[in-house]
């Protein structure tokens, strides 16, 4: 009977309750996907700007899009400038790349009402020349902006190289006339030439301070040693091998530039015997060093064998090596005897003949060296044994591909890991594909 009365007076409602409920209930976001709202207090639409601009933050564009139609706030909140500092352009055609492209309105309606906003620019296109052009027409438009890292990307050659270089330039002119504030800019791959080059000195010179400009043909050495005349600031510098010289190093060491941190270099060779690679004197290589001590000198080599003799016959203040393509006993053990400074070295491929002499004279001479990687090489199981013993647990990576290592007398493959773990300080397996 008692439980009875309870259920009775649950059910009752007093006047007006019923109405107010069901008011509240049609009223909310939740009737209108056919079922109550899970938190019948909230009002979306109320929430405070800052909080819309963190969640919009983590959205994708195409979210950030969708999101900005659900009220006047949030489409509000959609152009606060702070969302408008990084973008992405993403230029492709349908037909024949995987990339989403970037609408066409979207882009517009950047250009009409952010561009002034825009601190932290790209442009990833496919390979066509068609979405190259587009990237420049962009850029052509950028005339009230004030970017501080702009980055051409391509996903696959040709691309900028197929874009008239007098188009590329102008569109190239646009930006580095109009902000003024530029630190940080990497166009390899592009129709770059010396008058552009001059144009951003001209008006970055304070603020340069990172330029990655591999493979770009029209670039001279002139071209390059007016940035490094001029832009003082610069700690980080990209470039293919025949723009480097004497004269360029020795501008970076003056006493006006600041310490240089990164200096690239891409040794490229596109045909066996086609090219003479000049050498770099000893002399400027130690007044580099002297003005930058940490500098970290990395060289990526695609070369032919017989196109080496150019290079370490002095001793050569390089930290990082990396050889895309085989290269001789002969120019390892040079690398041995020249390269005191080496941290990272990286051998793709060599040959037959094992490298048992010249590991063991990397390890007693390069005394920084904490990485070594190797592809289609030979080294017997001792004489790698040896060579990790000597640089013991200096050694943070080591990648080694099975196939490298031949068993010998002393050693089979499964007490091969057991020993180099030991010298190591931690567990180790040889690699079966390659991790670089």
């Amino acid at each position: 009977m008692k439980r009875a009365r309870q259920k009775v007076a649950a059910g009752t409602e007093t006047p007006g309750t019923s109405q107010t409920s069901k008011k509240q209930k049609t009223s909310l976001h939740g009737s209108e996907f056919g079922e109550s709202d899970p938190c019948p207090s909230m009002d979306w639409g109320s929430l405070p700007h800052h909080v819309i601009l963190r969640v919009f933050q983590f959205l994708t564009l195409v979210d950030r899009a969708r999101a900005s139609s659900v009220c006047r706030r949030w489409n509000e909140v959609f152009h606060i400038p702070d969302l408008w500092r990084r973008f992405e352009f993403e230029l492709s055609q349908p037909a024949t790349s995987y990339l989403k492209s970037t609408h066409p309105d979207l882009i517009q309606q950047i250009i009409k009402r952010h561009a002034d906003h825009l601190q932290y620019v790209s442009f990833k296109v496919d390979s066509s020349t068609e979405s190259a052009e587009a990237a420049c027409d962009i850029l052509s438009q950028l005339v009230n902006c004030s970017i501080k890292t702009l980055g051409l990307i391509s996903t696959a050659k040709p691309s900028f190289m197929n874009v008239s270089k007098a188009h590329f330039a102008s569109a190239l002119t646009v930006v580095f006339v109009n902000s003024k504030s530029l630190s940080s800019i990497k166009i390899d791959d592009t129709p770059l030439d010396d008058p552009s080059l001059k144009v951003l000195v001209a008006n970055n010179s304070d603020t340069l301070k990172l330029l990655k400009m591999s493979s770009c043909p029209h670039v001279s050495p002139a071209g390059i040693l007016c940035v490094a005349d001029q832009c003082h600031g610069l700690k980080e510098l990209a470039l293919n091998y025949y723009i480097l010289s004497d004269e360029l190093l020795l501008a970076l060491s003056s006493e006006k530039h600041v310490d240089l941190e990164h200096l690239r270099i891409d040794v490229v060779s596109e045909n066996p015997g086609q090219v003479q690679f000049h050498t770099i004197k000893k002399q400027s290589w130690d007044a580099l060093v002297k003005h930058s001590p940490k500098v970290n000198i990395v060289m990526y080599f695609f070369l032919y064998e017989d196109e080496f003799d150019a290079f370490f016959r002095e001793e050569t203040p390089v930290t990082h090596l990396y050889f895309g393509r085989a290269v001789s006993k002969a120019m390892l053990g040079r690398i041995g005897m020249n390269c005191p400074r080496l941290i990272e070295l990286v051998v793709c491929a060599n040959g037959l003949q094992p490298l048992d002499d010249e590991l063991i004279q990397i390890a007693e001479r390069c005394k920084n060296l904490t990485a070594m990687g190797l592809g289609e090489c030979e080294v017997t199981c001792r004489g790698f044994i040896e060579f990790v013993k000597m640089c013991g647990g200096r050694l943070t990576q080591l990648s080694i591909m099975e196939e490298v290592l031949i068993p010998d007398s002393d050693y089979s493959l499964d007490r091969l890991h057991m020993e180099v773990s030991k010298h190591l300080g931690r567990m180790w397996f040889p690699d079966m594909m390659p991790t670089w």
